[in-house]
């Protein structure tokens, strides 16, 4: 599937390749992660595959993480970023919070007070809208092992910076097939 092997790709060619995130390589590498993609354009049916994937980790121990990508569905940054805020309201209600963690990334994903041509914006811009289910205790195993875990962020910020607009705009595009 396009949606698929697009982010597989991004997986490997930005988070892995410029170390977004430390942790994402092993997990990549070792088939932990599921790739799910949810073809819904309805709301009310996006937050009922989310629960459904979390139940899929309750029961599925071979999955390390999830990544929930939207093929249809928000490509507007505010509508994602609606959908996200009632996401991470389900998780509480279902009384995931604690168990599993949302990230969330965008195809025009912009932190708040960011100009949308920072390049940091990059750090969570994907081909698709979609949503990263985390374990909390694997991130908790990970985060123990790594030294200054809290400087990541910061680090992504000033990679990004340094590769510049355009490259991370190439990186993205190449994505695509």
């Amino acid at each position: 599937m396009k949606q698929i092997s697009e982010t597989k790709k991004w997986l490997e060619t930005v988070v892995i390749a410029h170390n977004i995130c430390p942790f994402a390589e092993r997990v990549f590498k070792n088939n932990g992660i599921r790739f799910a993609v949810e073809t819904a354009t309805e709301i009310e049916t996006c937050l009922l595959n989310l629960i459904l994937e979390c139940e899929r980790l309750d029961t599925d121990e071979s999955i390390e993480t999830t990544l929930l990508i939207y093929a249809n569905t928000f490509v507007d940054f505010e509508a994602y970023l609606d959908f996200l805020e009632l996401a991470q309201g389900l998780l509480e209600v279902q009384n995931y919070e604690g168990v599993y963690q949302l990230a969330s990334f965008h195809p025009n994903y912009c932190f708040e007070g960011s100009a949308e041509n920072d390049a940091a914006n990059y750090t969570n811009r994907s081909p698709y809208p979609m949503l990263h289910l985390l374990r909390e205790s694997s991130l908790e195993r990970a985060l123990a092992n790594y030294k200054n875990p809290e400087k990541i962020p910061d680090n992504n910020v000033k990679l990004t910076r340094e590769l510049g607009l355009e490259k991370m705009k190439q990186t993205l595009a190449a994505c695509y097939e």
